[in-house]
């Protein structure tokens, strides 16, 4: 067995500890809050760390292009769910969503595009997406989240499991690809398991909807990975990356509370 295997039930608990930790801060916020955390990189930083330890700084930056394909698509998944959460119940709009969401990422990858450009699609989606959905953010709950006993457990399995898949599969699928893994929806989806059921789609839509932008951060966050890892190391990367994410997500934070009534 591989020492990259060996250690795989670690990086699958230190994982879910992470989800753990930002699940518990999101529990006693409202939606806008509970967004930026769940949009941070709580999934994808685990899972490109522990491909930082078996990978070189070249398979890291082309697994962040492979992530910035899949995040992007995330603004069709956003769009989708909020339009359907309006109507239908749990399972129709989060079935629809992910189906989407695998469309819109054959038809971003198929355009294979460069750093730059994929940052500047970035950007327009998630601008785009949430000028079309900020109608749909003022539903707000009538205190703060409270997530249910299974929440905080369905949340950090599925990003163990999520970071043991990415880790085993990563030299069988090669980096670009172990990078769309690492980013698939998990968090969000599994808000909306949880969420949906208990407060309702209209709310739970509030909560992901005001994600589009701070996914916009995490975008951009990969781009930077993507651009200095090779010059400058893999974890001078990973650290620029994770600054500017959190960075954004706390500006954007600060600007919505300046801006409320």
């Amino acid at each position: 067995m591989s020492a990259g295997l060996a250690l795989l039930p670690i990086k699958m608990a230190i994982a879910a500890s992470v989800v753990v930790g930002c699940s518990l801060l999101a529990e006693r916020t409202g939606p806008l809050v509970a967004a930026m955390i769940a949009t941070l990189p709580i999934s994808l930083g685990p899972v490109l760390v522990f491909l930082a330890l078996d990978h070189d700084a070249a398979f890291i930056a082309a697994s962040a292009l492979g992530t910035m394909n899949a995040n992007v698509t995330h603004a069709a998944f956003i769009l989708s769910y909020v339009l359907l959460a309006q109507h239908l119940t749990m399972l129709p709009s989060l079935v629809t969503a992910g189906a989407v969401w695998v469309l819109v990422l054959v038809g971003v990858r198929s355009l294979a595009l460069p750093v730059l450009p994929l940052a500047g699609l970035t950007v327009l989606a998630f601008c785009v997406v949430h000028l079309l959905v900020r109608s749909y953010l003022s539903v707000r709950t009538t205190g703060p989240i409270a997530l249910s006993r299974f929440a905080i457990p369905i949340r950090a399995g599925c990003v163990a499991l999520l970071a043991g898949a990415v880790t085993a599969a990563s030299d069988r699928v090669g980096p670009l690809w172990s990078g769309v893994l690492a980013g698939l929806p998990i968090v969000l989806s599994s808000l909306i398991v949880i969420l949906h059921p208990r407060i309702g789609g209209k709310a739970t839509a509030a909560v992901i909807g005001n994600g589009a932008l701070g996914l916009l951060g995490t975008g951009l966050g990969l781009a930077v990975v993507h651009l200095l890892a090779v010059p400058f190391g893999t974890w001078t990367a990973l650290a620029s990356g994770l600054v500017l994410t959190v960075g954004w997500n706390l500006f954007l934070t600060g600007l919505a509370r300046r801006l409320a009534p």
